[in-house]
This record gives C-alpha cells, sequence and structure tokens, in this order.
C-alpha cells in the first residue's frame, strides 16, 4: 500500500461476468459459488504473494552474505594498507637516514679531497726534485759523503726511510682515493634501491586504496540493494496481510448468504403457509428507517450509499501527473463521519505509512464482490472481521497518512482488494 510497492507480478483481474445489481435470474447458487471462487482466487495470489516473498527473502540473504564478503574484503586491504604505509615509513625514515650519511660523507669526502690534493703537491714536489737531481744518484751521493761508517749507517737509515716516506704516501693516497669512491659509489646504491622500494610501496599502497574505494563502493550498492529489497518485501506482506484478510472476510460472507438464503427460504415458505391460511386478509408493510445523525449523509436505497458527507474534491483518473485511484470527499469540522458504503465484512483496519487510517470491507451484492476502501481518516471504531450494516458508522474523517487536509479517499473494487484495479464509484455508488 505504500507508494514505493512494487506492483504484483501477477494482478488481480476482476470482472466475474456480472454487473451491479446482479442478474434477477440468478439462482441462490450461483451466488455461493461466485463467492467460493473469489476466495479462490485471493488463495492463488496470496499463494503468489508468499513465492514472492520467499524469494525477497533469499535475494535478501544473498545480498548479506555478498556484504559479508565485501566486508571481509576491506579488512583484508585495511590491513593491507596499514602493512603499505608501515613499511612506507619505515623507507623514508631509511632513506632519511642513508641522506644523513650521504651529507656526512660530503664532509668526509671534502677532507679526503682536501688530503688529496695536499699528497699531489707533495709528490709533485719530489717528483721535481728526482728530476732535478736525478733521483737515486742524489741519494747515493748522501750515501759516499759519509765521514764514517757510522755516518753511513745513519745516512743509509735516513734515506731508506724518506723512500718508505714516500712510498707510503702513494699508498695512502691510493687507498684514500679508493675508500672514497668505495663509499660514494654504496651510498648511491643504497638510495637508488630505498628510492625503487619506495617507489614500489607507494604503487602498491595507490593500488590497494583504489582498490577499497571500490570494495566501498560496492558495499554502499549492496546495502542500498538490501534497504530496497526490504522495502519491496514490507510492501508485500502488506498486500499478503490485506488479501488474507480479504479470504477470512469472503468466508464469513459465504456463511452469512448461506444464512440469508437459509432464512429467505424458511420466510418464503412461511410467507406461503400464512397466505394459505389467511388468503383473505391483508397486511401493511411499514418501513423502518432510522433518523440520520445531523452530519451523517441520509443513508439511500439500493446496494449503497454516500459514505461521507462533503463535496468531491477529486474524482477517479489523471491527477497531478499521476492516476488518482478514488474519489475524495471533503467537509470541515470536527467529528465528520464516515459510514460503511454497503453491508460487509470488515476485513482490514489499520494503519498504513500512505493511507493513514483506513479500513477495508469486502461487500457481497447479489453474488458479486465488492469491496470498498476508506482513507486518511482520524480514527476507525470497527475491527477486522466485524459485520457491518450499510449506513453504519466506521470513523471519523481526518488527515492522517500522505493527505493534504481533512478528507475521505473512497475506494471501490469489483471483486477483492487489488494493487492498482480499483473502478470509478460514480454511477455505483452514490456519491
Amino acid at each position: 500500500m505504500r507508494k514505493s510497492v512494487i506492483k504484483l507480478a501477477v494482478v488481480v483481474t476482476v470482472g466475474l461476468g456480472t454487473s451491479f445489481g446482479g442478474n434477477p435470474a440468478k439462482t441462490e447458487a450461483e451466488s455461493i459459488s461466485k463467492l467460493k471462487e473469489e476466495q479462490n482466487k485471493i488463495h492463488e495470489q496470496r499463494s503468489d504473494l508468499n513465492s514472492n516473498i520467499n524469494q525477497a527473502n533469499d535475494k535478501i540473504t544473498n545480498l548479506q552474505e555478498e556484504q559479508a564478503s565485501v566486508k571481509s574484503e576491506l579488512k583484508r586491504l585495511d590491513l593491507a594498507i596499514s602493512d603499505a604505509t608501515a613499511k612506507i615509513d619505515e623507507k623514508q625514515a631509511k632513506i632519511e637516514d642513508t641522506k644523513t650519511q650521504i651529507a656526512a660523507l660530503q664532509e668526509e669526502t671534502e677532507i679526503l679531497k682536501d688530503r688529496i690534493k695536499k699528497r699531489n703537491v707533495l709528490l709533485k714536489d719530489r717528483a721535481r726534485s728526482y728530476q732535478e737531481t736525478g733521483g737515486m744518484v742524489n741519494y747515493l751521493d748522501v750515501l759516499m759523503g759519509s765521514t764514517s761508517f757510522s755516518d753511513f749507517i745513519d745516512r743509509a737509515n735516513a734515506v731508506a726511510t724518506i723512500l718508505q716516506a714516500d712510498q707510503d704516501i702513494l699508498k695512502q693516497h691510493e687507498a684514500d682515493k679508493n675508500e672514497l669512491e668505495e663509499k660514494q659509489s654504496q651510498v648511491e646504491k643504497e638510495l637508488a634501491s630505498l628510492k625503487k622500494m619506495l617507489a614500489d610501496l607507494e604503487t602498491m599502497n595507490n593500488q590497494l586504496t583504489a582498490q577499497k574505494a571500490e570494495k566501498d563502493k560496492l558495499l554502499g550498492s549492496l546495502e542500498s540493494q538490501e534497504h530496497e529489497a526490504h522495502e519491496g518485501m514490507l510492501d508485500l506482506k502488506e498486500q499478503e496481510e490485506i488479501l488474507a484478510a480479504q479470504e477470512s472476510s469472503i468466508q464469513k460472507t459465504i456463511k452469512q448468504e448461506q444464512e440469508r438464503q437459509a432464512k429467505e427460504a424458511a420466510a418464503a415458505a412461511a410467507a406461503a403457509a400464512a397466505k394459505k391460511k389467511a388468503a383473505a386478509s391483508s397486511s401493511s408493510g411499514s418501513s423502518n428507517s432510522s433518523s440520520p445523525s445531523a452530519s451523517a449523509p441520509q443513508v439511500s436505497s439500493g446496494s449503497f450509499t454516500r459514505p461521507a458527507p462533503g463535496v468531491v474534491t477529486s474524482g477517479f483518473g489523471g491527477r497531478w501527473g499521476a492516476f488518482h485511484y478514488g474519489v475524495d470527499i471533503a467537509q470541515s469540522g470536527n467529528n465528520v463521519p464516515i459510514v460503511a458504503a454497503a453491508d460487509g465484512v470488515v476485513s482490514v483496519a489499520h494503519y498504513s505509512s500512505s493511507y493513514g487510517n483506513v479500513v477495508y470491507i469486502s461487500h457481497s451484492i447479489n453474488g458479486q464482490v465488492y469491496t470498498t476502501v476508506y482513507a486518511h481518516m482520524s480514527g476507525y471504531q470497527v475491527s477486522p472481521g466485524q459485520t457491518v450494516s450499510k449506513g453504519q458508522r466506521i470513523g471519523t474523517m481526518g488527515n492522517t497518512g500522505d493527505s493534504q487536509g481533512q478528507h475521505l479517499h473512497f475506494e471501490l473494487y469489483k471483486g477483492p482488494w487489488a494493487y492498482h484495479s480499483a473502478i470509478n464509484p460514480i454511477g455505483i455508488v452514490p456519491i
């Protein structure tokens, strides 16, 4: 009954081959048969609805299982992203440490460069001295110029020390150059490796974040689908409840129809006997019409009567870009009565989000089932299964549910209620 109701896959097609007022030649058995036929149709509808409800439940279960799977995947992605983020932080810290090492190495490099520069100057001086003095010949002159053996030994030791010092300078010079080159190469390789690992981790983190965004989007879609499925199932359940109530009311109507036929048969038999016994006497009947309350509509003759006082503010048909499946009757004031349009059995009396306080009544008119709906009432004073008479007060006009001002929204169905299958009451019910 909500505006968001999903239209049933199988809509009841009502029209039992009889018009309002019935066929005078119709037998009593046909009347009961028609009621049972309507009851069977409602039973079939309920079966279809229950099947649709089961399918909706299965769909909701599947959606919930999919959501659980997506949530599990989201948890895995969250852990993976956290791990990647931690590793990124770790690599960034190492890169900073390596940069610090590089800065220290650059200072050390400057020292080494200065040391190498000084050695280069010293070695150049040595080479120039060798070239000018003849190198080893000069050292021989030093040795030969000794004045004694002891002086020779001292001069020889001095020459050896000088030669060894030159060799040590060359060796240290080469070692410093190799050390500098090795340190620079090692640090540069380490820094390049760290940057590559950091880039790979950031790429992986971006991919994981993109996957998580897709999963979040999928989860939102699944939750939206579940919400719609729940709404649809609630609509189906409400329709099933209405049909169940109507099936019950038709069963009661069948019983009342059988009792009515039995009473009429007994009355006819009694009348025939009385006529035979007192053929000469005549009797006059008097009609007993109750005076309607001051604000209630006058109960009219015929099968139907007007359901409420007031003016018709909206008819049956197109309205505001949609279809209006009833007639609106408005009347200002407090305690405006709503009455049953015909004799019948109340099948539904509840609150609907769209119709507010609403009552459904099933009627059997000459074997034809009709259903009337009374919506937006401020309150009702009947209950499901209750038998009501034409013109009997069932509630008070109001403005509940999806309503714009105090009025009665009245619907008529030829047969049981079925979604969007109401007929125009004008010409059938005196509006």
